[in-house]
């Protein structure tokens, strides 16, 4: 764990960022948290060296991407091999969200896209054979999402 403290530039960074990353410019950022754009940029570099920030990852609408079918499998693992099955399951066909629950039975959650029935039966092979009891599947139908806001809100008159 990191000893990184944020500051309040570094959460009004953040608070934009997670807004809109892919349209808020360092200078735009800069204007509104009242710094230069260069100490965003070192900011945001700083963020993520100290793994603030992990990633910037699209939001995609599966169906519209011709992949219909998202399906949540909750997964049981024993409690010594959970965090190594859950990185592992990673790497299974169609997986692209891996939750690690904090203990007990049903303490993994592999979320899985896939164009067709045969795809999900391949991620259900493939999560078996990596030692994961398939405890339930559910069919998701939508996903609402939000990042967390507050990082700096209170700071910015937005």
């Amino acid at each position: 764990m990191s000893s990184y403290q944020l500051d309040e530039v570094d959460k009004a960074i953040i608070h934009f960022l997670q807004k809109d990353a892919r349209n808020n410019t360092t200078t735009e950022i800069a204007a509104e948290v009242d710094v230069s754009a260069s100490t965003v940029g070192n900011r945001i570099n700083q963020l993520e060296d100290e793994g603030v920030i992990e990633g910037y990852n699209p939001n995609l609408n599966y169906e519209q991407a011709q992949l219909p079918l998202h399906i949540m499998f909750v997964c049981s693992a024993p409690v010594a091999k959970q965090t190594q099955l859950a990185e592992e399951a990673l790497d299974v066909f169609g997986v692209v969200n891996v939750r690690e629950m904090l203990s007990g039975t049903r303490n993994i959650r592999v979320e899985t896209i896939s164009r067709e029935f045969d795809e999900i039966e391949r991620s259900v092979q493939e999560l078996d054979a990596l030692g994961l009891e398939i405890e339930t599947s559910e069919i998701i139908k939508q996903e609402y999402t939000r990042p967390f806001d507050h990082f700096g809100s209170d700071l910015l008159e937005d």
